[in-house]
């Protein structure tokens, strides 16, 4: 392995965060997204996406992504996947589904290895995430804020559309891409592109790189009311409401991830019992 070449990066002090600056290209790597490189990579694999099925990422009755689109996400080859989802199927987290709409399916969000799995993977990138939640904490409002101040009328109808997109949003991938929607709506309403870039890529960052966030059906209704309620005060240039919203909102995510590793530190439920922490159905 080679050292990393002198970077931009370096000097502002941001190269721990893993952040590609608009227009810096600034090609840093964040440990929570980082390649996965071990000498059991598959292994690693698993760990990452036991702990995603954990945080709700994929839910029970949720197709994984495929091989293809896995692959790229985990920076890893395709053939370590498909060993990686051959152990998940083993271990009763996914099955295999043929035909035309087949692939891999979630059968359960927890199983008898999942607690060793999540803490594998949580416990020695606990630090990389709390720098991760001070700055979306710090980002987030601020965006709300900016957008509330300067969007347009073409950023309200974006806002209003991906609103009404969310809400209708009938399942969990289709929840996922709105709320993902919404947000960039709002953060492209802040008229600045570094901050829309590091918005995008903190979202990234939470979601493990696998391209959703933490959810549960209970914290679903709390950001359906949270969402109309960002929407209307930046749509109504209420600039600090939106960001008072903005503070609570982007610590639902944060609350679960903290939630996970709270009870794999401490809970003493026998592995064997099936627990249900994320929501069943949609984000």
């Amino acid at each position: 392995m080679t050292n990393a070449p002198e970077h931009p990066a370096d000097l502002l002090g941001l190269d721990f965060l893993g952040l590609d600056f608009v227009g810096l290209n600034l090609g840093v790597t964040h440990p929570l997204a980082e390649p996965i490189v071990a000498h059991h990579v598959a292994d690693r694999v698993v760990d990452r996406l036991v702990t995603a099925i954990a945080l709700g990422l994929y839910v029970p009755g949720q197709r994984l992504p495929s091989e293809r689109e896995l692959a790229p996400a985990l920076e890893v080859s395709r053939s370590t996947v498909r060993d990686a989802l051959s152990r998940l199927t083993d271990a009763g987290f996914v099955e295999v589904r043929r035909g035309r709409h087949g692939g891999y399916f979630v059968l359960a969000n927890w199983g008898p290895s999942s607690a060793e799995r999540v803490r594998r993977y949580l416990i020695p990138n606990w630090a990389h995430f709390e720098t991760l939640f001070d700055a979306r904490n710090l980002l987030e409002p601020l965006i709300a804020r900016t957008a509330a101040e300067r969007r347009t009328a073409s950023d309200c109808v974006a806002i209003s559309a991906a609103l009404d997109a969310y809400l209708a949003a009938s399942s969990h991938d289709a929840s996922r891409l709105a709320d993902e929607q919404l947000h960039r709506a709002i953060a492209e309403a802040a008229h600045n592109a570094i901050l829309l870039g590091l918005s995008t890529q903190l979202r990234s960052k939470v979601s493990l790189n696998l391209g959703a966030e933490p959810y549960t059906d209970q914290v679903r209704q709390i950001a359906i009311a949270e969402h109309r309620d960002l929407a209307a005060a930046v749509i109504a240039g209420q600039a600090n409401v939106a960001g008072a919203i903005a503070a609570r909102h982007f610590t639902l995510s944060e609350n679960l991830i903290r939630e996970l590793v709270h009870r794999v530190q401490h809970d003493t439920i026998d592995d064997q019992e099936a627990i249900t922490l994320p929501g069943k159905e949609q984000k």
